[in-house]
């Protein structure tokens, strides 16, 4: 099935649904069983409403008996699981939705005529679907591992004896080399493809074609694991001899962009291999630099981090947690996880949302589990991203032009300026908000958020370009988190710029009006 809601919008928003614990949840609500095929409606509008361009299930694909089998026999797995879930079950563990066993949708969750039902469903609401797809590994009871274990990386007696972990045999008698990351202990629910040969990427290539008949875009999981100097330092030489060195990604996105050309790859990428994966063709890669940047809370090391290059930039995917990182409102503390989301979200690039984030969730939960511990709604949050998607639906943080803006001090001695960071988004050629009222024809401005990430009152003057600001006119900015209005006038914008005052992690969202 070709894609059904045309090109993606140049900075989509994103929300990411555990889809395990979603339907259970559902089920649970409704008193009936809730597979993809009868999802609520009202669930989809709540989405929508949000101002989302797209879902991205999570878990959606066939688990077998051995991923389930390997997470239940983890012992460090089972302590976090009786650590979240006080009342933890052995059924409560569906297995690891990235050791995949078959790129068909769980019969639990519906089957694949449920998943065509709800992306259809999903399209009558304006929304796209995204699915993942694991190019690294498999399951170990992947249909493959049975019938041509000769694409994986191969082991013998000798590397299983010395490094159980990182090897296991097959009902066959073949010793299979894990998948893993370099830098971590290997996923022993998992087989490891061979990339060095053609037969390898061929298997995997084929399974792309399948799921991308079934959704609008895919996240790559760990996919700077494929870049062939990656593979390389992992694996060497048990790629084989005369080892094909030419980049997967460039060989198939590229292909596949002839054949689905609104189809959208977003890469989870880590190591500082985001630009490059960029080059190879990927629309959108995470931005764990701005993330880990946040976390430490080094203002100025953000603001020189998004005086990077705008081409770059924009093919950035932004989040503040995700299934693998801890909730926001735990890693940041709530007033901070909202200084953040500011940041993270009011800069160009893909907007990442994860279910839970909304309502201030503070449990992150193990991709394993089709179970979470019910938490109470934090208000607060919950209000704030409600005001906060509502003005990301503006047109302008699609299609408007992006700056990070000086923040000046505000007076002799004072150096509190340093907390903040301001970025601006302005109409091209000064063209109109849709929105009415007061963005009518030459008078909208654009937007100036002002966010403080220190957990101190900051002072700051932000100075605005003279093209945009005249000296002899009024301007006004309307606060759209607590609605309170200032106006200034031009010259006083221009220099010595517009005067900031923000407490501990407060910011300002202005939209930016001439009287």
């Amino acid at each position: 099935m070709a894609a059904l809601l045309g090109p993606w919008p140049a900075c989509p928003l994103v929300y990411e649904i555990n889809a395990r614990v979603w339907l259970r949840e559902l089920s649970l609500r409704s008193g009936r069983p809730v597979t993809l095929s009868n999802v609520p409606d009202e669930e989809l509008e709540r989405v929508a409403r949000h101002g989302f361009h797209a879902l991205w299930l999570m878990g959606v694909w066939t688990t077998g008996p051995e991923p389930i089998a390997c997470a239940c026999a983890h012992a460090e797995l089972q302590k976090e699981y009786r650590q979240i879930l006080p009342d933890f079950k052995p059924e409560d563990v569906a297995g690891s939705p990235y050791a995949i066993t078959a790129y068909e949708v769980s019969p639990n969750l519906g089957g694949p005529a449920a998943l065509a039902t709800f992306r259809e469903r999903l399209t009558r609401h304006g929304l796209r679907l995204m699915l993942d797809v694991v190019f690294n590994h498999t399951a170990r009871d992947h249909q493959l591992v049975l019938e041509k274990p000769e694409l994986y990386i191969q082991g013998t007696a000798e590397d299983l004896a010395r490094e159980p972990n990182a090897f296991f045999k097959t009902s066959g008698g073949r010793i299979l080399a894990h998948g893993r990351d370099p830098y971590f202990p290997p996923w022993t629910d998992t087989a490891q493809i061979n990339y060095g040969q053609q037969a390898g990427r061929d298997a995997m290539k084929a399974e792309l074609e399948r799921v991308a008949t079934q959704c609008d875009g895919i996240r790559a999981d760990m996919a700077m694991l494929l870049l062939p100097e990656v593979l390389e330092r992992v694996w060497g030489a048990r790629l084989g001899q005369n080892w094909n060195k030419k980049s997967f990604w460039k060989e198939i996105i590229s292909e596949f962009k002839v054949s689905f050309p609104n189809f959208l790859f977003l890469a989870e990428s880590y190591w500082n291999l985001e630009k490059k994966l960029q080059d190879e063709g990927f629309d959108f890669t995470y931005d764990k630099g701005l993330y880990d940047r946040l976390r430490q809370n080094d203002p100025k090391s953000i603001r020189q981090y998004l005086q990077g290059p705008l081409a770059f930039q924009k093919h950035c995917a932004r989040f503040v947690e995700n299934h693998d990182e801890p909730r926001a409102a735990s890693a940041f503390g709530a007033p901070r996880a909202r200084s953040a989301a500011a940041v993270t979200f009011f800069v160009p690039g893909l907007k990442l949302f994860h279910d839970g984030q909304l309502e201030g969730r503070r449990v992150r939960v193990p991709v394993q589990l089709n179970r979470r511990a019910p938490e109470k709604e934090d208000i607060e949050t919950a209000l704030f991203y409600e005001k906060l998607l509502a003005v990301l639906q503006d047109p302008i943080f699609q299609s408007g032009d992006f700056g990070l803006r000086d923040v000046n001090s505000a007076g002799w001695g004072d150096s509190s300026n340093d907390s903040l960071v301001a970025l601006s988004w302005t109409p091209p050629n000064h063209a109109p908000s849709p929105n009415g009222g007061n963005n009518s024809r030459n008078r909208y401005l654009g937007y100036l958020v002002v966010v403080n990430l220190n957990p101190w009152r900051a002072y700051g003057r932000v100075p605005l370009p003279a093209a945009n600001f005249e000296s002899g006119k009024q301007y006004l900015f309307l606060d759209r988190l607590d609605g309170k209005r200032y106006e200034r006038t031009g010259s006083e914008l221009i220099n010595p710029g517009l005067y900031i005052a923000l407490e501990a992690h407060q910011l300002h969202l202005l939209e930016v009006t001439a009287k």
